[in-house]
């Protein structure tokens, strides 16, 4: 079985296809400020999309995308934030969850879009 960091990159690789193949252009992947991080960060048209991958092995304690709670949602937009400033950008934001499955020899990946509003 493959380790916390194993499974989260294995995650982030089937969340950065899947966003691909809908269209998606990849900007930065494990954007670092500071001890946060942006999973995934994405141009979907003229959005700047921030995407946080949550993958788990079971479901036992619930869907992996429900485990980003309010105060993981702030870390996101305040990391978000310091990457706005960052880049310069001045467009449209918006942040997606990807929760994706990995047993029994299958993936269930689950996007969802606009996930959050971003409150500080």
């Amino acid at each position: 079985m493959a380790d916390h960091n194993e499974l989260g990159k294995i995650g982030e690789d089937l969340a950065e296809k899947h966003l691909r193949h809908i269209g998606y252009r990849i900007v930065h992947r494990n954007w670092h400020f500071g001890h946060d991080e942006l999973d995934i960060i994405a141009r979907d048209g003229n959005w700047l999309v921030i995407v946080e991958v949550k993958t788990r092995t079971t479901d036992h304690y619930g869907e992996p995308e429900m485990e980003v709670k309010p105060a993981k949602q702030k870390a996101i937009v305040r990391t978000a934030d310091a990457y706005i400033q960052f880049a310069d950008f001045k467009g449209e934001t918006r942040f997606d969850v990807i929760g994706i499955l990995l047993g029994g020899g299958k993936v269930v990946l689950n996007h969802i879009k606009d996930a959050f509003m971003a409150r500080m």
